[in-house]
């Protein structure tokens, strides 16, 4: 029998939370074929019985010849997770194996990165303006962000952004040793992690390093701790979405926020110990979430500086004739030079799914090709994209592997990345794009009649009215406000969302942001209503980073009503799918807010323990019977 080294050493190893749950599931006589199968394919033909494997477990593998399960990867960072378990052979968001474990070596060398950042600091030498440290920053920031969830699919440009971080971590690293006299940083606290030195490693070599020191199971193995190892990734995924929302700042501004990237910094660093600290992760994790309220703050605050003061504006949601260009993603600022250059050249701009706020920027709405929106939610995109008679720029998140019909006219930008993609550089020059939209039919015909739908209810726009719904609220004319909104998904069960939405009392308000409202703005039993004050009974508050609106409004409320936040007559139901949705949910956690609803799941990394610390401090469940949900909430739990 091979020993526990061997095993880890020959990558047999599996976190056993994970292995424990895939045995169960596919030993029983009762499992979906599908479950079953998935363990038919990679084996161990010999069984440790290390602290990995229980003794039961190995017995009953040896005794029935039957062989323990070693996944092609390992990968549970979003919601829709195989068997909400986690993805062992391919990401359901079509993620193969191989980019898998680069994105987890990539994930290593930021942490490694991250640890010198924290020394450069406390070197007297190194002045936080240095420009070594200022790439750093920036680079955290991106290579961060292209680990998301349905960002990037490119097996060569996440092994593009190792080699960077590397060099970059070599620059400072030198600075560092330097300032300091020779001396490194602790490396006996942090293992393989502070020394790691990828430069010169080969595409396959940057892979077999993913699978072999930094993927799930072998960190979870080597905490050896679950509790301790889910507060770990509860701070891990919620950090993924700081920098993704930091990385949109740096887009707007050009230039990153000390504070919040020595935040950053300090955070991965702390991640990056496998020390089992249930209570220092914990507290970490709910940094995580007050640094996103800085930087959603600070991406509210470049949106309104650079495109104006978002208004409530009715973006028309039927086409307009004539040729056409369609942008997806988040990244406002793109937007803007696609409309400089497309001006003049009888070509009509439309949004797709999180653009669809960039309607109510005066700025961007100043451009009369801006014509409309187009389509829903991300996870529509196949059917959207390929009945659109145009190119289709995506920004950032979310993307899916293009089918074949419009793979031709589809372009990325920023972190994003698809192989046989045409990708658009930091320059942002569309003129491809224009070229190819004006050689296409675009739409024949005006579609009549048109259709609107109001976005723009940013907390700007919103707390005038909070006189108005103060005075609704306690004069019993408005019997509660809802915020319902988040990531969407394909999953049947994220019907609960729209279900809830639909059973609220008409006398109620519901706040939506990110691209679950696209579950109840093009609702018809809510499309257009209104409560006995003229107010809309539905306000688009915007993209998922406009949850900041939903906090300042919240905040706000409470102070005019001097109450506290959990004392307003106010529920969450939050649907979540990625990281930036964790981010968000890290940071109402961070405020103390109570009874969130989150589904249409837990996460798959939350572990029973870790949950029933949640659900004891702040009483976080997951979705219910909408009907009794709603019962409660308004009862106000």
């Amino acid at each position: 029998m091979l020993s526990s080294a061997a095993l880890r050493q020959k990558q047999f190893v599996v976190a056993a939370p994970v292995v424990s749950q895939l045995w169960r599931r596919a030993t029983t006589a009762t499992a979906p074929a599908a479950a079953r199968s998935i363990l038919g394919r990679y084996y161990v033909h010999t069984v440790s019985t290390s602290r990995f494997f229980s003794t039961k477990m190995a017995t009953k593998a040896a005794a029935s010849h039957t062989a323990i399960f070693v996944p092609d990867m390992m990968c549970r960072q979003c919601e829709q997770t195989a068997d909400h378990i986690a993805c062992t052979t391919q990401g359901v968001c079509g993620k193969s194996s191989e980019t898998s474990a680069l994105q987890d070596t990539l994930l290593d060398s930021i942490k490694s990165l991250s640890l010198w950042c924290v020394a450069a600091r406390a070197t007297p030498s190194i002045v936080r303006e240095d420009p070594v440290l200022e790439k750093a920053n920036v680079l955290t920031l991106k290579a961060t962000f292209s680990t998301l969830t349905n960002v990037n699919f490119s097996s060569t440009r996440i092994a593009d952004y190792i080699r960077q971080v590397e060099s970059v971590k070599d620059e400072l690293k030198t600075k560092v040793i330097a300032g300091r006299g020779g001396e490194s940083v602790n490396e006996t606290e942090y293992g393989t992690v502070a020394a790691m030195d990828l430069r010169d490693k080969t595409d396959a070599e940057l892979e077999e390093y993913g699978q072999t020191y930094s993927g799930l199971d072998v960190r979870s193995a080597a905490m050896n701790h679950d509790d301790a190892f889910s507060l770990n990734e509860i701070g891990t995924y919620g950090l993924k979405g700081v920098c993704a929302y930091a990385s949109h700042v740096y887009q707007m501004v050009g230039k990153t926020d000390p504070e919040i990237m020595t935040a950053i910094h300090e955070i991965y660093a702390k991640l990056a110990s496998p020390v089992p600290d249930i209570e220092g992760f914990l507290a970490n994790a709910l940094r995580v979430g007050q640094v996103n309220a800085q930087v959603l703050a600070a991406l509210d605050g470049a949106h309104a500086n650079t495109l104006g003061i978002p208004e409530p504006t009715p973006a028309r949601t039927t086409a307009v004739e004539g040729k056409a260009i369609l942008v997806s993603g988040h990244d406002m600022n793109d937007l803007y030079y696609l409309l400089q250059q497309t001006e003049g050249k009888g070509v009509n701009v439309y949004t797709h799914g999180e653009m669809l706020p960039a309607h109510s920027y005066p700025k961007l709405k100043a451009f009369p090709h801006l014509v409309g929106n187009y389509g829903t939610a991300w996870q529509n995109q196949k059917f959207e994209f390929a009945s659109f008679p145009g190119p289709i720029v995506v920004t950032t998140n979310c993307i899916l592997e293009p089918r074949r019909v419009y793979k031709d006219r589809l372009y990325s930008m920023n972190e994003v990345g698809l192989d046989g993609v045409q990708h658009i550089g930091s320059d942002r020059d569309f003129t491809a794009v224009i070229e190819q939209a004006q050689q296409m039919k675009g739409f024949p015909r005006d579609i009549t009649p048109a259709k609107y739908h109001t976005t723009g209810f940013n907390h700007r726009a919103v707390l005038p009215l909070a006189g108005k719904v103060i005075e609704a609220a306690q004069s019993g004319a408005l019997s509660r406000i809802f915020l319902i909104g988040g990531c969407d998904g394909s999953q049947w069960n994220r019907s609960y969302f729209t279900t809830l939405a639909e059973q609220t009392p008409d006398d109620s308000l519901i706040l939506t942001m990110g691209c679950a409202k696209n579950r109840i703005i093009h609702n018809p039993e809510l499309e257009g209503a209104t409560l006995a004050n003229g107010l809309p009974r539905v306000l688009d508050m915007g993209q998922c980073n406009d949850a900041y609106s939903a906090v300042v409004l919240a905040t706000e409320l409470a102070k005019a009503m001097n109450c506290s936040v959990n004392e307003l007559p106010l529920s969450f139901a939050v649907s979540h799918l990625e990281q930036k949705a964790a981010a968000v949910i890290l940071t109402y956690l961070s405020m103390g807010i109570k009874n969130i609803r989150l589904g249409p799941s837990l996460p798959a990394y939350i572990t029973p323990n870790v949950l029933n610390m949640l659900v004891q401090k702040y009483n976080l469940r997951g979705p219910g019977d909408p009907a009794q949900d709603l019962q409660a909430m308004m009862e106000g739990k």
